[in-house]
């Protein structure tokens, strides 16, 4: 292991500096008419899996899953929430929870910075990760946004996949189907989601496109309280620079990433007092300027 790859920043502080950089004006685009729509930032993701994608990264390392964590929270911070809240954060620590948030704004800059620095090293109090329990079993869950006052009002897991489709396709639609009602068991008023991203070699295997688009959506709530409250499905192709596109056209529509976010935040601004999330509701409304 050469000396430049021991410097640098591991697991999903590979994309802090894309995810610092990134824009994070409003992601609603409105016609002056009424009417609105989500408009994800694709280039973010391209230039983050480009960095998994180009190593060779295996989906058994994680990193290609922190990657699309990453990318989540950042459009639920660009959605306007807020930015302590949804988690993983954008810097250490990456789970911070409120009542901890609240004690370092109001302590002196240099107990603020000892403490800061105590908490990196307690993952007991502020992990890199989020588990939450379920109806049936502690699930550990990608983004999250939650606090003691609300309880979780956003969860959502993300899954990937590059190669043996027809064997592995199934597994992931059963552990997604469970995970689904162990979640939603427990919090039928939060945003459940699930989001899975594939490789475009799945392309050469027609039938199981074909098969991980009908699962994506009976893996849907359907009246019964089971299912996810919204899913999403993404493909990404490779060129030989080892840049990564996100192709559009095979996606139906109801499966792609704009409509999945509009769902998951309406449901959150709905189950949600009309007071809070003010931010995102002014952005979802187009009351503030886009490139606040």
């Amino acid at each position: 292991m050469s000396r430049h790859t021991e410097n640098r920043p591991h697991g999903i502080a590979r994309y802090d500096t894309l995810i610092r950089e990134a824009s994070c004006e409003s992601p609603w685009r409105h016609d002056g008419e009424g009417e609105r729509s989500y408009c994800p930032d694709l280039g973010l993701l391209e230039k983050i899996l480009t960095i998994p994608v180009s190593e060779g990264a295996s989906t058994q390392t994680g990193l290609l899953g922190k990657g699309l964590d990453a990318w989540f929270a950042h459009e639920f911070r660009r959605a306007g929430f807020d930015p302590d809240l949804v988690w993983p954060r954008a810097s250490d620590p990456r789970v911070l929870p409120t009542d901890i948030k609240a004690l370092l704004e109001r302590v002196p800059a240099d107990l603020r910075d000892d403490l800061v620095s105590r908490l990196l090293k307690l993952r007991a109090v502020a992990p890199q990760e989020a588990s939450i329990l379920g109806r049936a079993y502690t699930k550990q869950v990608d983004v999250i946004m939650s606090s003691w006052a609300t309880g979780p009002e956003l969860l959502l897991s993300t899954k990937s996949q590059s190669s043996s489709f027809g064997k592995n396709l199934p597994n992931r639609f059963e552990e997604a189907y469970g995970d689904a009602g162990n979640l939603r068991a427990r919090y039928p008023l939060a945003a459940v989601g699930f989001a899975f991203v594939l490789s475009s070699t799945i392309e050469t295997e027609p039938s199981q496109l074909e098969r991980a688009i009908d699962m994506m959506r009976k893996l849907r709530d359907r009246g019964d309280g089971n299912g996810y409250t919204a899913t999403c499905l993404l493909m990404y192709d490779v060129a030989p620079s080892g840049a990564v596109s996100i192709l559009p056209d095979p996606i139906p529509s109801d499966l792609d990433a704009p409509q999945f976010m509009e769902r998951m935040i309406e449901t959150i601004l709905e189950a949600a007092p009309a007071t809070a999330h003010r931010a995102a509701r002014d952005r979802r409304h187009g009351w503030i300027a886009l490139t606040e």
